[in-house]
């Protein structure tokens, strides 16, 4: 695990954490300097994602509990926000129903949250961990890991996007084969609880509206009475896209309790 703070030392914190297959430098990439102008970063590589592609991601709650113990030591137990991205959010759903570290704000960024049995996730995992791990060894194979990204709805449909995607890509060299399988595996059958609440913790969602009501349905199902902010966007868009860059940076700055 690698944990990287930066940004104002005055500033609230704020716990970055990546989506499947990335790096906080991969996913934050277009809007870690501007956050760090007001918050104090504290940025995240998850077990498998330091650079050293014989280390393997271990598990969801392996994890987890390896960022309370730094949030425990490091920071007296407490964050003011935590965003996650796609997967990330997973891990900020864990981190406030666990309540061993105390987060004011948890931002789910497009969270998928889908979860589900051994034997599916087995299955599932077969098809997508070829998929995406598989992408970075052929044109085609790099070709259709784009076709599916964006027939999905979670690739927009700029030169942002275009950029993102083949970073992505990319990246998958510097991984062991096994830790795209691990993760999305250890994502799907790790059980986050519904009705989620806590004293003193707000949660916002940022619901990518293209990527369907089923997603609306999950967030209210696990988290009670979540703040959801609808965005006519696809998945996480906004963080290479500056179409949505500002509107989605000012909302989160506004339940920070900062002005825009």
């Amino acid at each position: 695990m690698q944990f990287s703070e930066f940004g104002r030392p005055d500033g609230k914190t704020l716990l970055l954490l990546p989506g499947t297959a990335c790096t906080w430098q991969l996913n934050f990439k277009n809007v870690a300097d501007e956050l760090a102008e007001k918050y104090h970063v504290i940025a995240v590589n998850y077990d498998g994602f330091e650079g050293d592609p014989q280390v393997v991601f271990t598990d969801m709650l392996t994890v987890t509990a390896k960022i309370e113990a730094y949030i425990l030591e490091k920071h007296g137990g407490c964050v003011d926000g935590a965003y996650g991205s796609s997967l990330g959010g997973s891990f900020v759903g864990l981190l406030i129903q666990r309540r061993r570290i105390h987060i004011d704000h948890g931002f789910i960024g497009s969270s998928d949250l889908d979860q589900g049995g051994k034997l599916t996730a087995r299955l599932l995992t077969a098809i997508v961990g070829p998929m995406l791990s598989g992408a970075c060894t052929s044109e085609k194979k790099r070709a259709k890991l784009k076709a599916n990204l964006q027939k999905k709805g979670a690739l927009g449909d700029g030169d942002g996007s275009l950029e993102f995607a083949n970073a992505f890509i990319d990246n998958m060299k510097t991984l062991h084969p096994k830790t795209i399988s691990r993760q999305f595996y250890s994502d799907y059958v790790t059980p986050l609880d519904d009705y989620i609440h806590v004293d003193g913790t707000k949660v916002h969602i940022v619901y990518a509206l293209k990527m369907g009501e089923k997603y609306g349905k999950r967030y209210r199902r696990h988290f009670r009475d979540p703040d959801i902010h609808e965005f006519d966007m696809k998945h996480e868009v906004w963080l290479y896209d500056e179409t949505w860059k500002k509107p989605v940076m000012d909302m989160i700055d506004q339940c920070m309790g900062y002005e825009s």
